[in-house]
């Protein structure tokens, strides 16, 4: 069973704060024969999330360039969904897997204080 959508979350709330720690994995297609294609499918990486407390996967697709930022940088995901898919094996009951995927990952950009201004502008 799948969500046909997945579930849309509020990024800040679900995650807070994400810094970047690695590439974890490249997940390859298959060829017909079953055999492991050279072609990426899609690319893990691992964040540490402040809201979760702990290394979170984000899933990437493929034709999103591979993702290489210094160690610790804070990065923030583009429309980020959370999926599952549940298994039912006879006599032992449902799992169910959760995993996040992103349309892409960027560095967060620091947000705007506002407009400079001179701080004698007006004084004599």
């Amino acid at each position: 069973m799948r969500l046909t959508e997945g579930i849309v979350v509020d990024s800040g709330l679900t995650f807070g704060k994400l810094r970047f720690s690695a590439l974890r994995r490249e997940v390859r297609k298959q060829n017909e024969d079953g055999t492991v294609s050279n072609e990426v499918k899609e690319r893990t990486y691992n964040l540490k999330s402040s809201a979760q407390g702990r290394m979170i996967q984000v899933s990437i697709p493929a034709n999103v360039p591979l993702r290489e930022f210094a160690y610790d940088a804070e990065v923030e995901l583009v429309n980020p969904i959370v999926d599952t898919v549940a298994n039912y094996v006879f006599r032992e009951g449902t799992t169910v897997n959760w995993f996040i995927k992103a349309d892409d990952l960027v560095l967060k950009r620091p947000q705007n204080q506002g407009t400079s201004t001179n701080q004698n502008e007006g004084k004599k």
